[in-house]
């Protein structure tokens, strides 16, 4: 039971938390959490993974100088246009090069070692080869370090490639590989419970009653984190019961490293997470000026955070996406909020200013301006399935048609690189 004082979220008149200082409040708690466990995995099972270490090249890449084309090899002091040279040894790929002879040049393919002794590659289209004689003459003269990449160009020896932090995308794969590397440290994923308050909510394909609807929260909340690649415990539907919701809340405060919940955030009669978390836990915030999603809830039980978000789906897919998502990336160990934002024009006018701010789900259009979908209620998911991203109204502002604003893809949100 906690002792604690009163929390000023108890006066349910309190001025609403702006968001900035609530996004901000929750990366810092992120950031106290400790680490979480390293686990050394395979590159072919590393993909979207959190690097745990720096990660440092012990070589060169490329490791020896190379031609970047089908051609010759030559020293550029040693060729004259129109005039031929003998071809002394052809190199592929792969293979190791003798010193050139001088006054020759050498048959090269593209990534071939550079001979010693050559410091220019003349491509071969620029290039007249007698057969019978194995000579070959040039239509033009080299600078030196033509069509050479050097040893190094890429990546040199004790350079840190990767920080702790970074996300293993695809091409980051690609990047430790070419350094040798097989396996890599990367941090655990983070175990993230998830479950559903109200006694009104039914599981798909179960008989539904009149005043009931059915769980979409659930199912929701299970393919956003896996997108991110958390790993889910479901701990399902709790029952309007205070003694139940405090039940379930230790158990998730147990076998978790975050909780998250939905609905029963706020302060009815039949609202009961609040009163279990603050009988088990504390409460740090509640209501936030974000629209929808104001009765969004941070506290934690026995040191595990507590992500109270509310019941209505549309307030979830915004809660999550905003607050709950960068909190979860940060205790996961990612260094960065990984999002894309950039700016468009509205192609339609926000009639009235709000003190909160308010993310309008909306797509482009054939001119690339940003339209909304007619129903912009807090529980409507039709709206966010039809849209393409977030178009943020800042507090205490209304824009009209052709203003920019700043707007952020669902695409970035559901992805992971940094």
């Amino acid at each position: 039971m906690n002792s604690k004082a009163p929390s000023p979220c108890d006066d349910t008149k309190a001025a609403l938390l702006n968001l900035d200082i609530a996004l901000e409040q929750l990366l810092a708690h992120a950031e106290n959490l400790p680490d979480n466990a390293i686990e050394i995995v395979d590159l072919s099972h590393a993909l979207n993974r959190v690097l745990a270490v720096d990660l440092t090249s012990s070589i060169d890449v490329p490791p020896s100088d190379n031609s970047a084309v089908d051609g010759y090899a030559l020293s550029s002091d040693e060729v004259k246009v129109d005039t031929y040279l003998p071809i002394s040894q052809r190199i592929p790929a792969g293979q190791s090069p003798e010193p050139l002879v001088n006054n020759t040049t050498a048959r090269i393919f593209t990534g071939a070692s550079i001979p010693s002794g050559a410091d220019c590659v003349i491509m071969q289209e620029q290039a007249d080869v007698d057969s019978a004689s194995k000579a070959v003459k040039f239509t033009t003269s080299p600078s030196r370090f033509q069509n050479i990449r050097p040893k190094g160009q890429d990546i040199q020896t004790g350079q840190v490639i990767l920080s702790k932090g970074q996300v293993i995308t695809p091409q980051r794969l690609g990047l430790i590989a070419s350094i040798g590397v097989n396996k890599i440290e990367v941090f655990s994923p983070i175990k993230v419970a998830i479950l559903s308050t109200g006694d009104e909510l039914v599981e798909p394909g179960d008989p539904i009653n009149e005043g009931q609807i059915f769980n979409s929260n659930r199912y929701m909340l299970n393919g956003m984190l896996k997108s991110l690649n958390f790993e889910v415990i479901d701990l399902g539907r709790v029952a309007d019961s205070l003694s139940e919701t405090q039940h379930i809340l230790t158990k998730a405060a147990t076998v978790a490293d975050v909780v998250i919940t939905t609905g029963g955030a706020s302060v009815g009669e039949e609202d009961y997470i609040q009163a279990a978390i603050k009988s088990l836990g504390q409460i740090d915030f509640w209501r936030i000026a974000l629209k929808p999603g104001k009765p969004f809830m941070f506290g934690s039980i026995s040191n595990t955070p507590i992500l109270g978000l509310p019941g209505n789906p549309g307030a979830v897919f915004v809660t999550f996406s905003i607050l709950a998502r960068p909190f979860l990336l940060r205790t996961q160990g990612c260094t960065a909020d990984i999002k894309d934002t950039f700016f468009l024009e509205l192609d339609f006018d926000v009639k009235r200013s709000s003190a909160r701010r308010e993310f309008l789900r909306v797509k482009q259009n054939a001119q690339g301006k940003l339209c909304k979908h007619p129903n912009q209620s807090s529980g409507m998911l039709s709206s966010a399935s039809w849209a393409e991203g977030f178009a943020v109204i800042v507090e205490h502002r209304a824009p009209k048609n052709g203003e920019l604003v700043e707007f952020i893809p669902f695409s970035s949100l559901f992805s992971l690189s940094n």
